[in-house]
């Protein structure tokens, strides 16, 4: 078989786990990424193209003869970059604009989800204040307050009182604070349990399930604090028991997928579904079109199978024909912020301790860079330091060690990472 230019979009701790991956393959001639962070070096080519600029990653497939091209994040899967590569008759691995309409319109998704029959919160969905105001009069609090669009992870306000609903409905639909994400806004019913990240490899027709994750969104410990893209994660979650999964599997993942092609917008590509486990079953918070971050830190350490065989099944529409293998032991990431995130914090603060982890410690970079030859920070969160380990204590024991030999001004991370298995 003739070895592949792949070419990763993005520039975050998913795209460098992504790119160490496929680099693991023997089908691979050499990666690319843009714009990759420093992390990537040893193992691909940065371009320093941004993600939302279709026509200049196009026109870099052409020039180079990119065979494949994998795009990490949410924004060019909804600018509709994998259509304009496949225009040109180049493979790229993620939905089509109109599919992954599932992540980019939170209303689009919960009006399919209402129509065929898949497990949600209760909902509605308004352009006016006062309308708003009314139909979360009519729910039992909390209040959970969403903007349509997407808004970088950030545009979900939970809100315990009638007083801060009325607020966020204000702060989306007047005052704009997700821009045009806020046209619409969603005003849904709260649910309890615990929550749940399972992401499957779908061509359209066969969906086939990964292993389960479990995503800390809370910035400090005991799920406390604002929310952000993710602290931290773990697989495999106990939650998900191959009984929940095969529920989840036949109520979620594959109607979803046979909804979106009665609909005439076929899924290719990762389908994330980010659930709530209830005393009533399972019910999906919200729809992903691509790999999460930072569970994908956690599941493709796990992955036996060959991703880039898998990426090309997708991509042909025969993704029946693969047998999609998973290691036994367990997968522990967690994040290392800067001070002050999800809200403001400072960058160029240097990095060390980098060299000084084990060998069998993954450190994948999300916000990092280089400066004078030294890697310094450059986002909210920095780096997502992954460990294996046998069962989840050891795998847990393992990173925090990694952890405490890096640090950087500030650097800030949760401690009880895996906390949930713990307590079961």
């Amino acid at each position: 078989m003739t070895k592949l230019k792949i070419l990763v979009v993005g520039s975050g701790g998913r795209e460098h786990t992504l790119v160490w991956k496929l680099a693991q393959s023997k089908l691979v001639e050499k990666i690319y990424c843009a714009p990759g962070n420093v992390g990537m070096i040893p193992l691909a080519e940065l371009v320093p193209l941004q993600v939302d600029d279709l026509s200049g990653i196009v026109n870099f497939c052409e020039k180079e003869k990119v065979d494949l091209v994998v795009v990490g994040p949410e924004l060019p899967l909804t600018l509709g970059l994998v259509d304009a590569l496949e225009e040109k008759g180049i493979k790229a691995f993620g939905p089509k604009k109109k599919a992954a309409e599932l992540e980019g319109s939170k209303v689009f998704a919960k009006d399919l989800m209402h129509r065929y029959g898949i497990p949600t919160a209760r909902y509605g969905v308004f352009r006016e204040v006062q309308t708003a105001r009314d139909f979360a009069r009519e729910l039992a609090g909390p209040w959970v307050v969403k903007a349509d669009g997407l808004a970088a992870g950030k545009g979900v306000l939970i809100c315990s009182t009638l007083e801060e609903t009325d607020v966020a409905i204000e702060k989306i639909l007047v005052e704009k604070i997700f821009g045009t994400a806020g046209e619409k806004v969603i005003i849904e019913e709260f649910i309890e349990g615990e929550e749940l990240s399972l992401m499957a490899f779908s061509d359209g027709q066969t969906v086939i399930p990964m292993v389960s994750a479990q995503d800390h969104k809370r910035v400090f410990d005991g799920d406390q604090g604002p929310n952000t893209g993710g602290m931290g994660a773990y697989s495999p979650a106990p939650v998900a028991t191959p009984e929940l999964c095969k529920v989840i599997e036949e109520q979620v993942l594959q109607p979803t997928i046979k909804a979106m092609a009665q609909e005439g917008r076929t899924f290719k590509g990762v389908l994330y579904a980010g659930l709530m486990i209830t005393a009533q079953g399972p019910r999906v918070l919200e729809f992903n079109a691509r790999f999460g971050d930072p569970e994908t830190q956690v599941i493709l350490p796990r992955l036996k199978s060959d991703l880039v065989e898998i990426i090309l099944a997708v991509c042909e529409e025969r993704l029946a024909e693969q047998e999609i293998v998973w290691r036994e032991e367990a997968c522990v990431s967690v994040v290392m912020a800067s001070q002050g995130y999800p809200g403001s914090y400072k960058t160029g603060l240097q990095i060390k301790g980098l060299t000084d982890v084990e060998d069998d410690i993954f450190v994948f970079h999300s916000g990092t860079a280089l400066k004078d030859g030294e890697i310094v920070t450059a986002g909210g969160r920095v780096l997502a330091v992954t460990a294996l380990g046998e069962n989840l204590r050891q795998a847990v024991d393992s990173v925090y060690r990694a952890v405490k030999k890096i640090n950087f001004s500030g650097a800030h991370y949760r401690q009880d990472i895996a906390y949930r298995a713990f307590l079961r």
